[in-house]
C-alpha cells in the first residue's frame, strides 16, 4: 500500500514537472524571439505568486535580500573575506573585501552591487563577488554606498567613488596593486561604474585599467528607447520599477541630465579606461547599454560586448538557475586578466 501511494506521489510530481518544462517552452516563444525556458517559467511563477506589487523601498529591499538567497548559487569559498568601514563623504562606507589564493599584491576590482540605487547590499552581490575574485586571481572590495530615497543623487556615486580612492590610497594595507586597478557593477551598479571612471578621469584619478559593466543604466534622462517599450511590463524589471527607482534616485529633473548620472549623456566618453559591456535582450535597459557600448567604441575606447538574447535583466546574479550567469562572469574575468596584465 504505501508503495503504491510513493509511486503515485512520484509519478503526479514527475508529470507536473513534465508539465511545467513543456508550459515553459510554450511561454518562451515570444514576439520578440526565443525568451529562455527556465526565465520564462520563473516569470510565470513569480507572476503567479507575488500578487499586487507594492512599491516601496522596504518592501523592494526585503524583496531583493529573499531574491538572492533563492537565486545566487551555493557560494564559492575565496581565500580570505573581511568586512571594514572606511571613510566617506557623509560617514562611514561598509565594504566586504574577497581575496584570491596565491601571494600578492594582486590586482583589484572595485564593485557596486546593482538595486537602482534603492536596494541591495554586499550580500546581494557576494555571489559575482566570489567568482570574480577567483576567477580573475584579483582582490575585489564590494562598496555598500548610500541608497535612496534616503540620500539621493549624487550620494551614492560619490561613496562610490570615495571607496574607489581609498582602495588606491590603502593599497599595501590590501595587498594590491595600485597600478591594477578595475571598477565593475551591475545594473545601477553598472551606472555607477560608467560614473566612477568619468569621475576619475575627469580628476586625475585614480587611475583605472578596466571598467565591467552588467547590464548598465546609462540613460535616466530619456526612457524612450524601443527596449523600454517592448519589455516594459512581463519581464521582470519593468518601466514602473526603473521609473521608481530613477524618481527615488534623481527626483530632481535636472540632475538626470549629468554625466554621473546618466553616463550615456557625458559630452566625451575618450580616455576612458577600456570595458566589457554585457548585456540581456529581454532587458528594458538593453538599448542604453548597447548605446553606451558604441559610444566607447567610436570614442576610441577598446570595447569587448557579449550580448545574451535570451535573458532577462539581472541574470548574472541568478547562477542557481541560469549557466549564461558563469558564462558572463567567465568572460569578464577573462578580460580582467588581460587586463590586469596576466
Amino acid at each position: 500500500m504505501i508503495k503504491r501511494i510513493v509511486v503515485l506521489l512520484f509519478g503526479t510530481l514527475a508529470v507536473a514537472i513534465a508539465s511545467v518544462l513543456i508550459l515553459g517552452v510554450s511561454w518562451s516563444r515570444t514576439e520578440y524571439g526565443p525568451l529562455d525556458y527556465k526565465a520564462a517559467i520563473a516569470l510565470k511563477l513569480r507572476d503567479a505568486f507575488s500578487g499586487e506589487e507594492v512599491l516601496t523601498p522596504a518592501r523592494l529591499r526585503e524583496e531583493a535580500i529573499s531574491r538572492a538567497r533563492t537565486l545566487q548559487g551555493r557560494p564559492v569559498a575565496v581565500a580570505r573575506i573581511e568586512e571594514m568601514k572606511i571613510p566617506g563623504p557623509a560617514g562611514e562606507i561598509p565594504i566586504r573585501v574577497y581575496w584570491p589564493g596565491g601571494n600578492g599584491p594582486f590586482p583589484v576590482l572595485v564593485f557596486y552591487h546593482g538595486g537602482g540605487w534603492v536596494i541591495g547590499n554586499l550580500d546581494t552581490g557576494d555571489s559575482q563577488c566570489r567568482m570574480l575574485s577567483n576567477k580573475a586571481s584579483a582582490v575585489v572590495v564590494s562598496v555598500d554606498y548610500r541608497l535612496a530615497p534616503e540620500h539621493r543623487f549624487p550620494a551614492a556615486v560619490d561613496d562610490s567613488y570615495a571607496a574607489l580612492e581609498w582602495v588606491s590610497r590603502n593599497a599595501d594595507r590590501l595587498g594590491v596593486d595600485p597600478s591594477r586597478i578595475a571598477v565593475g557593477g551591475g545594473s545601477a551598479g553598472g551606472n555607477l561604474t560608467a560614473a566612477v571612471a568619468l569621475m576619475a578621469r575627469d580628476r586625475g584619478g585614480p587611475e583605472l585599467v578596466y571598467q565591467v559593466m552588467f547590464y548598465p543604466a546609462t540613460n535616466l534622462f530619456d526612457l524612450t528607447t524601443a527596449s523600454h517599450r517592448d519589455f516594459a511590463e512581463g519581464y521582470g524589471l519593468t518601466r514602473e520599477h526603473v521609473e521608481f527607482f530613477r524618481d527615488s534616485y534623481l527626483p530632481e529633473v535636472a540632475d538626470r541630465r549629468s554625466p554621473y548620472a546618466s553616463p550615456l549623456l557625458a559630452e566625451s566618453l575618450e580616455d576612458l579606461p577600456p570595458a566589457i559591456v554585457i548585456t540581456a535582450g529581454f532587458d528594458v535597459l538593453r538599448d542604453e547599454g548597447i548605446a553606451y557600448a558604441e559610444r566607447l567604441e567610436a570614442a576610441g575606447v577598446p570595447t569587448l560586448r557579449a550580448h545574451y538574447p535570451s535573458m532577462i535583466h539581472g541574470f548574472v546574479t541568478m547562477d542557481r538557475i541560469f549557466g549564461e550567469a558563469e558564462d558572463a562572469i567567465d568572460k569578464a574575468a577573462t578580460a580582467l586578466s588581460e587586463a590586469f596584465g596576466k
